[in-house]
């Protein structure tokens, strides 16, 4: 595990790039950005095996369902190489969705290129959208993390993003989402990744 934080290169304000991915649970089904065109949206980069994702699975699935009710729409998204880590790979990924009970799409994200399109760096990192797609929130999603001595899981950062975002106000600025690096595949890193490494 290398522990990285995540990247300030697609910045608020930006708009975020589309995308089209198959959602494992679901047949493999492609899940777009553009699906959810008018809606606010979050993005969530996590995977099934980094302990700063478990640290956070339950309550990232409490959160998502409260603002799913809100009209927020929601998307996670796996981007980690299935090649080194055979344990993010699909048929894993329909295994967790299962077992946390996710109610909504979690995205394969197999070559990597909207991770690399999102400047994301480690799992979990957060984006919030506007309705237009805009970015709002970029960063964690609270100061928890998995260590005896952390702080409580509140997902104060990101729901605040989120209120904001329902509220038409700006959003406070992000911290830097802490985590496990993403999986590159071997030799397809992206020029900022050890930037990122702390």
């Amino acid at each position: 595990m290398v522990m990285t934080q995540s990247s300030g290169a697609l910045a608020p304000g930006h708009q975020a790039p589309d995308f089209e991915l198959p959602e494992p649970a679901n047949g493999n089904k492609p899940v777009r950005l553009s699906d959810f065109k008018g809606s606010p949206v979050l993005v969530m980069f996590i995977c099934n095996h980094c302990p700063f994702v478990i640290h956070l699975k339950e309550a990232i699935v409490r959160v998502a369902a409260e603002y799913q009710a809100k009209g927020f729409k929601v998307v996670a998204i796996s981007s980690n190489s299935p090649v080194t880590h055979p344990q993010d790979g699909p048929e894993k990924m329909v295994e967790d969705a299962k077992k946390y009970g996710y109610t909504f799409p979690y995205v394969f994200d197999e070559d990597q290129v909207v991770a690399k399109a999102y400047s994301a760096a480690c799992t979990p990192e957060f984006y919030v959208l506007k309705p237009d797609h805009t970015l709002a929130y970029h960063g964690q999603f609270d100061a928890s993390r998995p260590k005896a001595d952390s702080a409580p899981i509140t997902g104060q950062d990101l729901k605040a993003a989120m209120d904001a975002v329902l509220e038409g106000k700006p959003c406070p600025p992000g911290r830097p989402s802490i985590g496990c690096n993403i999986k590159w595949t071997p030799g397809k890193e992206p020029p900022y990744f050890a930037s990122q490494q702390i």
